[in-house]
């Protein structure tokens, strides 16, 4: 994916995981599988896990990351992250 792409994740729009995704909780993150792609996805740290698990109870990924820990600086690698997800279809977009 290119950074273009990345930085084109809308963080003011609302996500939530896809309903065909299992989350399996790892000590160095998680790993998520989705049973319709047959894809497995690695979440590298505790952070991104909250993230993504915060992403239906707020109105919009950046209110995900902001409870979850995720500072200003860092936010354009979580932007990075989630647009991976949402590129594999872990993710998706969410009315609110």
């Amino acid at each position: 994916m290119s950074t273009e792409t990345r930085a084109a994740f809308d963080l003011d729009s609302a996500w939530r995981l896809d309903d065909r995704v299992s989350i399996r909780p790892e000590r160095f993150g998680a790993l998520l599988y989705h049973f319709g792609t047959r894809r497995l996805s690695f979440l590298k740290n505790p952070t991104l896990l909250a993230v993504v698990r915060g992403l239906t109870e707020h109105p919009t990924a950046r209110s995900a990351c902001t409870e979850a820990g995720v500072g200003p600086d860092e936010l354009p690698r979580y932007r990075a992250a989630l647009a991976t997800l949402a590129e594999s279809r872990m993710i998706q977009p969410r009315s609110v």
